[in-house]
């Protein structure tokens, strides 16, 4: 049987003969050399395809790595021994191959720890390349002459030989290759730190992704709202400083009809505080923005878009990491978290948790009255006074990691609570003195994942979480801008003209079942069921003791199943990826609302939806590559919009589900490692057209979701990145433009046909720099300086068309800089970094909403230790 390529080292199953055992060693040798090579070269120019043939004479001796030109000095890992895997006797006999995407975690004397299975292939295949790379042998990373760790995608190759040729066809003195020798070996193909080659498959897929990694971003003093809003087609808006309530947009939809999870659970569902702006950036490895075309594993109706954090995957030996960052307006950050895996037994132990606290008392334009007692108003610059927020929380996860049965078993209990007050109204015209609001939550989550031979797969998680939000108007007084109490109030109370003490509970369980069987290596079937119970009850007890109807006594549930099935194939030679899926929408509501006469009215609702879309990926070359993708999307109002939220959202039971017809279709080149440096660029073009759209409009005193009949969005964004040569410096820049328009004549935005959706913006812009030196006060440290540019286009706060456009309320161009100075020093086991950040350098005038003023400029300082054995 003639081979492609054979090596074999040893053998689990008995001692070769000293022949064989001669002539494999030479084959390693050779192997060795031409390895070595390709990884020198890969350190300059991306890797080719390359077949090692079999070796028939002493190899030559390896030869080093050429360093690259970045500093500091990197050398990469070398492959010095190579264990044959056992073809799997199944696929032997049913004519199968297949490609075996291997995370190789490396210690710093080279030996394999850890062997992931990067997508799975079942038949066997993954199974017998982890076992035999567990037992490969590396010369290990070095960073500037000193061994560390690493990690190695590496791709494991398993190719049948062609039909033997006839005995009588052979020469003479030819003899057929063993049966036991039915592996070749895939070169390798990348080497990463933090999991960057995970970030590229996933952007070089057919999904419809852009993947954020947050390594440097830990280093500034920026939070993941900040990080995010410097993406393409992606806006994030603020109504006031750390803790504020936000608004995430992506290609126009916004608010609930983006999803937000943490490794694979509902963000909502975590314990992480107010919202995704508000989770810590230094808990968070890798961000994953999916537009508009979700995949079925997050069980997700989605209309826009959802947004995947991902955290650290590295279980490795023990590790801990703490940051700490203060600065402006008294703010205070605190995270750390820690690891321990006990690696004969796979048993694992990590614990996060993270302190927020700021005043926010930043300064502010407001209109008061003037000093002279007249009552005309004047313009003044103050300090806010009533708009703290604090925040906890921490999380405890413990199980068992690459074990035979099972790839992951981890159970997590969390716990988290936010606090903030309330300055002012919804268009920062009257200030608050002693409003406030927040919420306390805790739950657990079990999650198992495991690969089975059969080319099955299980990754399920199941958790129940408790919310407990509150809001309190006990308010004695009416403040003025100054913190002055200017009028004493007849009874508590200035949201309503009556006080108020509300809490809302509510119990959620849910389960996120993803199934997958893997019929060749490049066809997959992937199933997905996705449950969601939602249960709650809350009080006003204020209210209740006026022995008045209290509207949050009713009972109020909903539960809501998403399905899908989804097909995935790989062609032409990898070529062309494609996925098609289809979803089914299910959901049943039951809330009680009172009447008039002291009683409930009991309103039931059933809605079924079912949905469809593909995403296609085609490469043109190895840095060019085009994707499209649709899906005929719905989205199921959430137990917010139907029931309100207890604080300033107020139910709706009459909502209807909205469903949108979303299309992307986009190009990217990149260009690594070219004499001028690194490059890539990036268009995509959107449109989605939606229908029953629900909006959050505000009113006086509260927000209502309500249906805007249809609307659509057209847009494009665009991207693009230089690298010098040695990294010294990098710059990117991206742009979108947008149009999202209403398309109904009927209902009750009909008036405002094919005008524009008011109050978000459509045209923004984001750009940075970053200069970096390395090997200034000892070989192993960096100093950076970053400058950061965001730009939005000035932008109506009501609806076009009404009112006089000289008279209309207008949120203004602006222009935010920020500037960010970075210092990085390393010891074989530990990072130190320091980093002072200047946001809104200018200190302009910065507004997310008509009336809400963002803070002006500001001074950061943050504190980074990270340790690893």
């Amino acid at each position: 049987m003639k081979m492609r390529s054979i090596f074999i080292v040893s053998s689990p199953f008995g001692t070769p003969t000293r022949e064989r055992a001669l002539a494999r060693l030479c084959r390693t040798a050779l192997l060795a050399a031409l390895l070595t090579s390709r990884l020198a070269q890969a350190q300059e120019q991306s890797p080719e395809r390359a077949t090692p043939q079999a070796p028939s004479g002493s190899a030559p001796a390896p030869q080093p790595s050429e360093a690259p030109p970045a500093a500091p000095v990197v050398e990469m890992p070398k492959l010095l021994e190579i264990v044959e895997a056992i073809y799997p006797a199944q696929a032997k006999q049913d004519r199968l191959e297949a490609k075996v995407a291997l995370r190789l975690t490396l210690d710093a004397q080279g030996v394999v720890k850890t062997a992931e299975v990067l997508g799975p292939v079942g038949h066997g295949f993954d199974e017998a390349a982890q076992e035999a790379a567990l037992r490969f042998r590396f010369e290990p990373a070095k960073r500037n002459g000193t061994t560390v760790p690493a990690r190695v995608v590496y791709t494991y190759e398993f190719r049948l030989p062609p039909p033997p040729t006839p005995p009588s066809a052979q020469p003479s003195g030819q003899a057929a290759a063993s049966e036991s020798s039915d592996s070749s070996f895939g070169e390798t193909i990348e080497v990463s730190a933090g999991g960057e080659s995970v970030a590229q498959r996933r952007r070089q897929s057919a999904e419809a992704v852009q993947v954020l990694e947050v390594g440097t971003l830990q280093r500034e003093a920026v939070d993941l709202g900040e990080a995010l809003a410097r993406t393409e087609g992606v806006s994030v808006r603020r109504s006031g400083g750390l803790g504020s309530t936000s608004r995430f947009s992506i290609a126009g939809l916004t608010d609930e009809q983006i999803r937000f999870f943490i490794d694979g659970v509902p963000l909502e569902l975590a314990g992480y505080g107010a919202g995704l702006a508000n989770v810590p950036v230094n808990l968070v490895q890798r961000v994953e923005t999916y537009q508009g075309v979700v995949p079925i594993r997050f069980g997700a109706d989605a209309l826009g878009g959802a947004v995947h954090l991902e955290t650290d995957q590295n279980f490795q030996g023990l590790g801990a990491s703490a940051s700490y960052e203060f600065g402006s307006f008294d703010t205070h950050r605190l995270t750390a978290s820690i690891r321990q895996l006990h690696e004969p037994t796979g048993f694992l132990l990590r614990a996060s948790g993270f302190f927020d606290t700021t005043r926010n008392d930043y300064l502010v334009d407001v209109e008061v009255e003037a000093a002279d007692g007249s009552g005309r108003p004047v313009r003044a610059r103050v300090h806010r006074f009533h708009d703290g927020y604090r925040a906890g929380g921490a999380g405890i996860e413990a199980g068992f990691v690459d074990q035979s049965w099972a790839r992951r078993l981890l159970l997590r209990v969390f716990t988290g609570t936010y606090d903030k007050d309330l300055q002012n109204d919804i268009e920062m015209s009257a200030p608050y003195g002693e409003v406030e609001y927040g919420e306390t939550s805790g739950g657990s989550t079990l999650r198992f994942e495991q690969i089975y031979s059969n080319g099955l797969s299980v990754d399920a998680i199941a958790g129940y979480t408790y919310r407990r939000n509150h809001l309190t108007d006990l308010s004695q007084c009416v403040y003025d801008w100054y913190g002055r109490c200017i009028l004493v109030l007849p009874q508590p109370g200035v949201l309503e003209g009556r006080p108020i003490e509300r809490t809302i509970g509510q119990h959620t369980g849910f389960a996120r079942l993803n199934f997958g069987w893997n019929v060749s290596p490049s066809q997959k079937f992937r199933l997905s069921l996705a449950p969601t119970f939602v249960d709650r009850a809350g009080e006003d007890r204020q209210l209740q003791e006026a022995q008045q109807l209290d509207p949050l006594d009713g009972e109020r549930n909903l539960f809501s199943l998403v399905a899908g099935l989804e097909y995935e194939i790989d062609a032409f030679e990898e070529r062309l990826e494609n996925i098609l899926f289809v979803k089914d929408y299910l959901q049943r509501a039951y809330g009680e609302k009172p009447l008039d006469g002291g009683e409930f009215a009991i309103t039931k609702r059933n809605l079924h939806q079912v949905g469809v879309g593909d995403s296609a990926r085609l490469r043109f070359a190895p840095g060019l590559y085009a994707k499209a993708s649709y899906e005929w999307a719905t989205r199921m109002p959430r137990p917010d919009e139907f029931f309100g939220d207890g604080l300033l959202v107020v139910e709706n039971l009459k909502l209807q589900p909205e469903t949108s017809h979303n299309l992307n279709l986009g190009l990217t080149y990149e260009a690594p490692s070219t004499p001028a440096g690194d490059f890539r660029a990036n268009v995509t073009g959107f449109g989605r057209l939606a229908d029953q759209l629900i909006l959050l409009v505000p009113q006086p005193s509260y927000f209502v979701y309500e249906n805007v009949f249809a609307a659509r969005s057209l847009g494009v964004s665009g991207t693009a990145g230089w690298i010098s040569p040695g990294r010294y410096v990098s710059l990117d820049g991206n742009a979108t433009w947008q149009d999202f328009r209403n398309t109904s004549s009927e209902g009750v935005y009909g008036a405002f046909v094919d005008k524009r959706i008011p109050n978000r913006p459509y045209l923004f812009a984001n750009g940075s720099a970053r200069f970096e030196l390395s090997n200034l006060m000892n070989p192993r440290d960096e100093l950076a300086l970053t400058w950061n540019l965001r730009y939005i286009h000035k932008f109506f706060r009501a609806w076009e068309g009404f009112g006089k456009v000289d008279t209309k309320d207008v949120i203004a161009s602006q222009w935010v800089h920020s500037l960010s100075l970075t210092y990085v020093t390393r010891s074989d086991s530990a990072t130190l970094t320091w980093s002072a950040d200047a946001q809104n350098l200018t200190d302009a005038k910065a507004f997310d909403f008509y009336g809400v003023q963002r803070p002006g400029r500001s001074l950061f300082a943050t504190l980074t230790v990270d340790f690893e054995t």
